[in-house]
């Protein structure tokens, strides 16, 4: 979720494709808890223990603008932090209470949240007990969110894996195509290309992913309009 397309040997290429340019109207919230104007890589002060390039929030965010007219400005919030399992993302964790506090932060500075947008779980296909663990915890979590920023119609949009990290790559994936609660989306990845190391989206395919996305959210927001 981060993105790490058009990145290599920790350095970042600098290439923003067409679907991903800035729009004064689509902004981010900083690590500072301040709005401004969107830009590649967007976790660039949230994921910094990584190289950040393009990932599918900004042709996520273009493709709502072009294609919903009833929206005005787009506010993203970066959340992601790469290389972890969603365990480490349970309520009372350090990365679940920095997400909280970000999106409180977000509605108290203007922000109204519409979505969840969840791409994660390479980490979790390493050891099978984690794998077989993956689909109540991400139920869990999503249980939480919506009682802690008080969201319980907001839609969740995941992600199911188009890599990972060990071999229980279909067991997790299984895991997230099974979640089957209410107004949550499971867009799948497999088969989107992936870069040399056999883990990450290229660029092209993290825009494809962003407005795969795009294409989910449009699809949920006249149900949030009437809740």
């Amino acid at each position: 979720m981060a993105g790490r397309g058009g990145t290599d040997n920790g350095k970042w290429n600098g290439i923003i494709p067409p679907q991903c340019r800035p729009n004064p109207s689509i902004l981010r919230l900083s690590a500072q808890l301040k709005w401004e104007v969107a830009r590649d890589p967007l976790h660039a002060d949230i994921d910094v223990g990584k190289t950040c390039g393009v990932g599918p929030g900004m042709a996520f965010a273009n493709g709502v603008k072009a294609n919903e007219s009833r929206i005005g400005v787009v506010g993203l919030v970066p959340c992601a932090v790469g290389g972890t399992k969603i365990s480490e993302w349970a309520r009372g964790t350090r990365l679940y209470n920095k997400l909280v506090s970000r999106a409180n932060g977000s509605a108290r500075y203007g922000g109204r949240i519409r979505a969840i947008l969840w791409y994660q779980g390479e980490s979790d296909t390493v050891w099978r007990k984690d794998a077989e663990a993956y689909k109540g915890n991400m139920e869990r979590l999503i249980g939480s969110l919506r009682s802690d920023l008080n969201i319980a119609y907001v839609p969740v949009i995941q992600v199911a894996l188009a890599s990972g990290e060990g071999r229980f790559i279909e067991l997790v994936r299984r895991a997230q195509l099974a979640i089957k609660l209410p107004n949550v989306k499971c867009i799948d990845a497999k088969g989107l290309p992936l870069k040399t190391d056999h883990l990450h989206l290229t660029t092209a395919s993290e825009v494809h992913l962003g407005l795969k996305l795009a294409h989910a959210f449009i699809t949920s927001f006249g149900y949030m309009l009437s809740n």
